[in-house]
C-alpha cells in the first residue's frame, strides 16, 4: 500500500482534490502502476471525496482503463476495416502466437495482455497498434517479431528503436489551410485589430460550419456563446477523432497545431470565453507532450494568458484533457460530461452547450479543422473564405483518404469536389464503393461517383474508405455493425440493445444461418435505432448495413439459406417496452455530434 500510495499522492496533488479531474486521475494512475487497482479506486475515492461506485463509474466506462492486471504491456490491434484490409488480423495472430494468450487475457508472468481496439487514426499507415497507449503503424511480420522481442526483453518503450513510432503526416494536396504557411501570432493581431465584434462580423461573412460532421454555423455558436449569461465561458477543441477511417485532424495536430490554438483564442476572443480545453483522444497520446510544448511556447511569446499580445482584457489560456477510449465522446455533450471526470454519456438537449456547457457555463465545443480555419478568416476576410467552395459549403475541406488506392493520406479540396476527381487524385483503381464518413456516413457506388463533398450533398466529416473490386462489402459492413455494438454507451435501451442484436444478425448471417428474416429484422432493427436512440450514434449505427443491403445486395443474398420454415420474430413487438423508455420531445430527437 506504501508503494500505491507514494505514486498517487503527486497525482492527486497535481490536482488539487478537483472531481472533475477524476478522468485525468485515473489516467495518470494507471500509467504509473499499469491498471487501477480496487484499493487505487478506494484511495482516490477517499481523496476526492466523492462515492467509491463514482470512481469505479469511470473506471469501467472507458475502454482503455483497466480494472484488472492486463500487464506491464498493453497491445491493441486496431481493428478498422482499412486495417483488416492491410493483414492485421494474421499479425494480430502472429502475436499472439509470441506470447500464447487468448484475446484480452495477460499472460501468466504478468508481462504482456494483446487485444483489439477500434480505429487508432492511422488509416494510412497500413496495420497499425497501441502499445500502452502509444501508437505503431506500418505493421508487417519482421516488425511484430521485433516488437515481440523488446517486450520479452521488458525493455522500456522510452528504449525502444526511434523509427518505430515514426507517424508522417502523408499530405497529398494542399491549398490555403495546409498549403499557406503560417506566421505565428498573424491570426493573433488580425484578430485584435478587428476588434471582438469585428471578428465575429468576418466569422458571420465567411459563413464556416463545423468541420466534425454536423456542419452547425460556428457564428451562431459564437453569438449565443457571447450573448449568454455566465462568469465563465469555454472554448473546447474536439480532438477526440474517433469516426474510424478519420485522420486529418491528426496531421493538423501533429504540423499545424499553432493555428488549431490561435484558432481557439480567436474563438475565445470573438466569445469572450477566457478557458480552453483541448479534449485529446487516447489513440493521439503520443501528440502530448508536443502539444504542451506548444502551449507553453504560445505563453510566453504573449499568445495565451493574460493580455493576450498587449491587448487589455483578452485573456486566454488552453489546458490538454486526454481521452480514455470511447468513441462517444466525440458527441459534444459527452465530451462535457468526459471533461468533468464522468462517463461520457450524451445529454439530454435543451439546453444547448453555448447556454449551460462545462460546470454549467456558456461552451463552445469545435472541432480541430474548423478552428484551425478561424485563422484563415482574420487573415483574408469572411468574403474571401467565403468565395470558395460552393455557397452552401464555404472554404476547403480536409478528407482522410484510406483503402484501396496508391496514395493514402490527406487531401485539401474547396468544398464541391466530386467523387470521382478525389479517387483520379489518390490513385484508386477501379473502386467498387467509397464509405464516406465513417462508419456512420453513407456508402457510395460508381454511378454516384459525381455526386459532391459539400453539406448540400455528401457531407462527411472527412472519411473516405475506397474499396476495391475484390473487396466483400459485406465484410465491411460487418465491421461497422461490430465497432458500433462495442461503441454503444449502454445509456438507451435502443442503441444498447439495438447495435449489439444487429451485429449478432450480421454474424448469424456470415456463418450462413441467416435467411432473409434476418434481413428484415435488419432493416426493421434500422429503422428503430434511428427513430428512437437517444443520440446520434444509435441513429446512425445501422446506415452501413442498410446501404450494404440496398446496393450490394448480392453480397448479402449469397449468403442467405432458405426461409420456407424459418420462424419470424416480431421484432417491433420484442422492443415494444423501450419505446416507453427512450420516449421524448421531437425537440430532443436528433442529437448530431458538435464541431
Amino acid at each position: 500500500m506504501a508503494s500505491l500510495e507514494s505514486a498517487l499522492i503527486p497525482i492527486l496533488a497535481k490536482y488539487r482534490g478537483d472531481p472533475t479531474a477524476l478522468l485525468q486521475i485515473l489516467r495518470e494512475a494507471q500509467e504509473a502502476l499499469d491498471w487501477i487497482s480496487p484499493e487505487t479506486e478506494i484511495l482516490v475515492a477517499s481523496a476526492l471525496q466523492i462515492p467509491l461506485t463514482q470512481v469505479k463509474s469511470v473506471t469501467q466506462f472507458y475502454a482503455h482503463l483497466y480494472d484488472h492486471n492486463r500487464g506491464k504491456y498493453r497491445i491493441l490491434f486496431s481493428d478498422n476495416i482499412t486495417d483488416r484490409m492491410a493483414g492485421s488480423v494474421a499479425l494480430f495472430e502472429r502475436m499472439q502466437a509470441h506470447f500464447g494468450v487468448e484475446p484480452g487475457q495477460t499472460s501468466a508472468d504478468g508481462l504482456v495482455s494483446i487485444d483489439l481496439t477500434p480505429c487508432t487514426g492511422l488509416c494510412d499507415h497500413g496495420a497499425a497498434m497501441l502499445v500502452n497507449s502509444i501508437a505503431i503503424g506500418r505493421l508487417d511480420a519482421e516488425r511484430i517479431d521485433e516488437i515481440a522481442a523488446l517486450v520479452k526483453a521488458r525493455k522500456p518503450l522510452a528504449k525502444w528503436p526511434a523509427e518505430l513510432f515514426a507517424i508522417d503526416d502523408n499530405i497529398h494536396r494542399e491549398v490555403t489551410l495546409t498549403g499557406i504557411p503560417y506566421v505565428p501570432g498573424s491570426g493573433l493581431d488580425a484578430a485584435i485589430r478587428l476588434g471582438r465584434a469585428g471578428m465575429f462580423d468576418e466569422i458571420k461573412r465567411a459563413a464556416l460550419r463545423g468541420r466534425g460532421g454536423a456542419g452547425f454555423p460556428t457564428a451562431t455558436k459564437i453569438e449565443g456563446a457571447r450573448n449568454a449569461p455566465g462568469v465563465q465561458k469555454y472554448i473546447v477543441c474536439n480532438a477526440d477523432e474517433g469516426e474510424p477511417g478519420t485522420f486529418k485532424d491528426r496531421v493538423l495536430l501533429t504540423s499545424f497545431s499553432t493555428r488549431v490554438l490561435e484558432g481557439m483564442a480567436i474563438a475565445a476572443y470573438a466569445a469572450g470565453a477566457a478557458k480552453g480545453f483541448i479534449y485529446l483522444r487516447s489513440e493521439y497520446q503520443y501528440l502530448r507532450a508536443k502539444l504542451q510544448r506548444e502551449i507553453e511556447e504560445m505563453r510566453a511569446s504573449g499568445r495565451l494568458g493574460v493580455s493576450i499580445r498587449g491587448a487589455p482584457g483578452f485573456d486566454f489560456d488552453v489546458e490538454i484533457h486526454m481521452g480514455a477510449g470511447a468513441y462517444i465522446c466525440g458527441e459534444g455533450t459527452a465530451q462535457i460530461e468526459s471533461l468533468e471526470g464522468k462517463p461520457g454519456r450524451p445529454r439530454v438537449k435543451p439546453p444547448s452547450m453555448v447556454i449551460r456547457g462545462y460546470k454549467g457555463m456558456p461552451t463552445i465545443v469545435d472541432n480541430v479543422e474548423t478552428l484551425a480555419h478561424l485563422t484563415e478568416i482574420a487573415l483574408e476576410g469572411g468574403a474571401s473564405f467565403a468565395r470558395r467552395g460552393t455557397r452552401a459549403s464555404t472554404g476547403t475541406k480536409l478528407l482522410s483518404v484510406s483503402g484501396d488506392c496508391e496514395r493514402p493520406g490527406v487531401y485539401e479540396y474547396e468544398f464541391g469536389v466530386t467523387i470521382g476527381r478525389v479517387l483520379h487524385d489518390c490513385g484508386a483503381v477501379a473502386p467498387i464503393a467509397v464509405q464516406v464518413g465513417g462508419a456512420s456516413g453513407v456508402l457510395i457506388t460508381p454511378d454516384e461517383f459525381s455526386r459532391k463533398i459539400a453539406f448540400e450533398d455528401v457531407s462527411t466529416a472527412g472519411a473516405f474508405m475506397i474499396f476495391g473490386p475484390d473487396r466483400d462489402i459485406f465484410e465491411v459492413a460487418r465491421n461497422f455493425a461490430h465497432f458500433f455494438a462495442h461503441e454503444s454507451c449502454g445509456f438507451c435501451t435502443p442503441c444498447r440493445v439495438g447495435t449489439t442484436v444487429q451485429k449478432n444478425l450480421m454474424d448469424k448471417i456470415a456463418e450462413g444461418r441467416g435467411s432473409r428474416y434476418e434481413v428484415n429484422d435488419l432493416m426493421r432493427l434500422t429503422d428503430f435505432m434511428r427513430r428512437t436512440s437517444h443520440c446520434g450514434l444509435g441513429e446512425s449505427a445501422g446506415n452501413a448495413v442498410r446501404d450494404t443491403w440496398l446496393k450490394f445486395r448480392p453480397a448479402f443474398e449469397r449468403r442467405l439459406v432458405p426461409h420456407d420454415f424459418a420462424p419470424q420474430v416480431d421484432l417491433d413487438a420484442a422492443l415494444e417496452p423501450t419505446r416507453l423508455a427512450t420516449h421524448r420531445d421531437d425537440a430532443a430527437a436528433h442529437i448530431p455530434a458538435e464541431g
